[in-house]
């Protein structure tokens, strides 16, 4: 990519209406690789640029409301990394529950398409994570890196999960459909989810699998996705994946970051003052104070050092 290309690169579409927006996506998927529709609720976008290739799972109201110029993420990783990028958008979650994106697969595969790239990556979150997970097995060797990934809708495996009732009828039991068998011919993957989301940490005890390393992120909450992106960590995962070097230890140096991200440490107080960790809850505000700016642990702070001795000192 020329130093112009990439000052340009990716376009800023957050102004334009969405028929408007989906025809930039498509114009500039014709202009520098392919743009195909995928039935009426899906669409593929290619952009060709380096050897390696991430394959990213993205929603449409995901992409305009967690990326500034309303472009996927996989545009990111071409300008900061060089990669190529193929995107396969959904409207809705749907988890690409869909004949039309079998047979794309299917063709990419057919064409030896996966074949032109030194390394290929499959990212997605949630309903995406889920499709990143099952289509991955279109690429074997592929790397792939999912956040609070679903393994299947179909009730007789995951009925304890009743946050998508509505999308039970939708056929996981076909072609692509159980993710974590999906994994098997991945070279490595990542499952990140929070345990104190019990469907999330049920959801990812079910891809354990000698060649997928599943990281905890205690007190992270539901939405990943988003504090990955505000941390500015989701493309160090994504490069430490892609070059083999994604360990504990650089997924533990990466996720200090979050002792500098309120949300996480709001939850973390939360869970403390609920179990009635006095002692704990006045070190953490004391540690937070001490390297922020945080007028809530501040006054949290003040209110555990009013309380009575007996309290002050040791956990109830």
């Amino acid at each position: 990519m020329t130093a112009e290309t990439a000052a340009a690169f990716p376009p800023d579409l957050s102004q334009l209406s969405r028929s408007a927006w989906l025809n930039a996506l498509r114009t500039i998927g014709q202009e520098r690789g392919f743009a195909e529709p995928l039935g009426a609720e899906h669409a593929a976008f290619f952009v060709e640029e380096g050897d390696t290739l991430l394959v990213s799972f993205e929603t449409m109201g995901g992409i305009q409301a967690l990326s500034d110029t309303r472009t996927p993420y996989g545009f990111e990783m071409l300008t900061t990394q060089g990669w190529s990028s193929l995107t396969i958008m959904s409207h809705g979650d749907t988890w690409f529950r869909a004949p039309e994106v079998y047979a794309f697969f299917d063709q990419l595969q057919d064409d030896g398409f996966f074949d032109e790239f030194e390394r290929v990556l499959f990212y997605g979150a949630g309903p995406c994570g889920y499709a990143a997970a099952a289509y991955s097995v279109s690429s074997p060797g592929a790397r792939v890196l999912v956040l609070q990934p679903q393994a299947t809708l179909d009730p007789r495996l995951t009925e304890w999960d009743d946050r998508f009732a509505e999308q039970r009828r939708r056929d996981f039991t076909s072609r692509y459909g159980y993710a974590p068998d999906m994994l098997d011919g991945a070279m490595q993957a990542a499952v990140l989810y929070d345990p104190h989301e019990p469907l999330d940490a049920m959801h990812a005890a079910l891809f354990a699998r000698p060649n997928v390393a599943r990281f905890r992120l205690p007190f992270m909450g539901g939405a990943l996705q988003s504090d990955l992106l505000t941390l500015e960590i989701l493309p160090e995962l994504l490069t430490a994946l892609a070059e083999d070097r994604l360990g504990v230890e650089r997924f533990a140096a990466l996720m200090r970051r979050r002792r500098t991200h309120p949300p996480y440490l709001r939850r973390l107080l939360a869970k403390l003052d609920e179990a009635e960790r006095p002692r704990l809850a006045r070190m953490l505000c004391e540690n937070v104070t001490a390297r922020m700016d945080a007028p809530r642990f501040r006054r949290r702070l003040a209110a555990l050092n009013a309380e009575p001795p007996e309290y002050r000192d040791g956990d109830r």
